[in-house]
């Protein structure tokens, strides 16, 4: 056999089947104290029988306790390397004087219980669990009162060992169970989490979407109410009246976003989204602050998915913002085309100037993508012709 195979055969024997053992502060102190009865009561054993002072075979009384103590002391360390412990202790039990067979028998027990609960070894615990009740079933018959030591293998080793290694597998068993519930309760907060981003997400886009359309048209109007306002008080009162409108519109709409947040299921929140229905308010707004607009529809209009429709709107809604803002003077043109396996819609203005108050960061872009991504669609913009359009087209079915 080659020097590899030796070595995964070695590591496949001392590979660990499950964490090792980490006792807690309680542990530590219970095992200390079962110790410190054990030197106790070995000493006091020892104390009572004056055959411990000529004892058979050639160790001497010191060199026996030292034995019997240093097998006892191990059992501090019986969680967490309970088969070193199991090993000292054998050893201990086999160099013990065979008629003194209680100086080791009690720390023999433990180290075994100990080494079938807690060791991680499986291959080699299995073994020397084995050994162990072959040495206890050796043990010569002085160990009175009521089991006799050649029996004490099948009447305490043996059902401890077993109950033991059943307590192991329990407890592999729980561990395991805990860990996948640990694993699922981990993966729904991450979907939870998830989920609470694309909402969030998806509130920012409508919130973007309904205060700067708004707030655009309002500021629009209101500087043309002021520009004309002691020159022609009449075009400033039409003006101000479109802001007004503007005012109750976004309010609205905010108020419908934002009672998505705050249902209250006494009185829901029942008013409908925005969609192509009420393209025809849009476009009548959006020409009242000086941007005429145009309408073509190509096709056969058909009834749109809540969704879909909403899109749609907030498409033409956002691309008619932007011309207000940064093609001053201009107009616009909306083609809705509803084909077989799409609809299309774009939106284009024949340029113009900017509005010195014109702000923006390419969100209302970004967040039109996300939308049409959502529904398989997808987005273009760009300059054309002198002035900037606007493309979606979103499939009737998503791939």
């Amino acid at each position: 056999m080659s020097m590899n195979l030796w070595r995964e055969a070695a590591a496949w024997v001392w590979r660990p089947r499950g964490p090792l053992p980490r006792p807690e502060p309680h542990n530590l102190a219970f095992d200390g104290l079962v110790v410190l009865l054990g030197c106790v009561t070995i000493v006091h054993y020892a104390a009572e029988r004056v055959d411990f002072l000529h004892a058979e075979g050639t160790w001497s009384e010191a060199l026996i306790m030292a034995v019997t103590l240093v097998s006892t002391l191990s059992l501090l360390a019986r969680r967490r390397f309970p088969l070193a412990v199991l090993w000292i202790v054998m050893a201990a039990v086999a160099v013990t004087p065979t008629d003194l067979p209680r100086l080791t028998y009690y720390q023999l027990v433990l180290a075994a219980y100990s080494a079938a609960v807690y060791s991680p070894y499986l291959v080699p615990t299995v073994p020397s669990l084995g050994l162990a009740v072959w040495q206890v079933a050796s043990f010569p018959d002085v160990m009175p009162p009521a089991i006799p030591v050649h029996r004490a293998a099948m009447t305490v080793i043996v059902p401890i060992v077993l109950a033991a290694i059943g307590l192991r597998f329990w407890k592999m068993r729980a561990d395991s169970s805990r860990a996948r519930l640990s694993s699922l309760e981990l993966r729904r907060a991450g979907d939870l989490r998830h989920a609470a981003e694309a909402e969030r997400s998806r509130i920012a886009r409508e919130l973007h979407d309904v205060v700067t359309h708004n707030v655009s048209m309002m500021v629009i109007q209101a500087g043309a109410a002021r520009k004309v306002l002691d020159a022609s008080p009449e075009q400033a009162r039409e003006a101000m009246r479109a802001v007004e409108d503007g005012g109750r519109a976004a309010l609205t709409e905010l108020r419908h976003t934002m009672g998505l947040l705050t249902v209250d299921e006494d009185e829901p929140d029942l008013a409908p989204q925005p969609g192509l229905g009420m393209l025809d308010g849009l476009v009548a707004r959006v020409t009242s602050a000086g941007l005429p607009v145009s309408v073509t529809v190509a096709g056969d209009e058909r009834a749109l998915p809540a969704g879909v429709d909403l899109t749609a709107y907030r498409v033409v809604q956002e691309a008619l913002t932007n011309a207000m803002k940064y093609a001053v003077g201009s107009s616009a043109a909306v083609t809705l085309d509803y084909g077989p396996d799409r609809l299309r819609i774009a939106v284009a203005d024949t340029g113009g100037g900017t509005d010195p108050a014109a702000t923006g960061n390419g969100r209302g872009l970004i967040g039109l993508r996300q939308r049409l991504d959502m529904y398989g669609g997808s987005l273009r913009s760009g300059r054309e012709g002198g002035g900037f359009a606007v493309e979606a087209v979103i499939p009737w079915e998503a791939p």
